[in-house]
């Protein structure tokens, strides 16, 4: 019984720091955190901290590259690629666009939001896509001139519970 209440406590415990973290706002811009933006720029160094001092870890190489925001100081945003990697760019290098990257090798884009729709075309691993309308498991995309609905699952850029008109 000791055991049974250990874990319920736990569990409790795990959920209330989960709810606090969803709702943890950056102390610079008051944004949530975590939040998605893209780059702006061609090209842009990601820091091993908050300041020009600090050394170039990374160098990301495509305008409109998904990144998280997960911490803010000052003109600095700490960001995370589709990979897990990251660190600390300038404010300016980012936009509030909103894109996101397929992780499949091939992902089908398809005409209605639901399993059996047509497929319009297959996007490959690393494509880069504007989001636009997103319900519970699908997602708008436009890639190239060309427009569908692609599953949650292959995409990166968007929260799993999150929700767009």
């Amino acid at each position: 019984m000791l055991k049974l209440g250990k874990i319920i406590a736990i569990t409790i415990l795990l959920s209330w720091v989960s709810a606090i973290k969803a709702n943890e706002r950056g102390p610079v811009t008051n944004l949530p955190i975590p939040r998605f933006v893209s780059m702006k720029v061609n090209e842009g160094f990601v820091r091993r901290g908050p300041s020009k001092l600090h050394r170039i870890d990374w160098v990301y190489k495509h305008r409109n590259t998904p990144l998280m925001i997960t911490g803010e100081y000052e003109h600095w945003r700490r960001v995370q690629d589709v990979d897990g990697q990251g660190g600390w760019m300038h404010f300016r290098l980012l936009s509030g666009t909103r894109t996101v990257v397929f992780k499949s090798a091939k992902s089908p884009v398809k005409r209605r939001n639901y399993e059996g729709a047509d497929i319009v075309f297959f996007a490959e691993k690393g494509v880069i896509g504007n989001l636009d309308e997103c319900n519970l498991s699908w997602c708008k995309v436009f890639v190239n001139k060309k427009k569908g609905w692609v599953s949650k699952s292959h995409i990166w850029g968007v929260f799993e519970n999150e929700l767009r008109n």
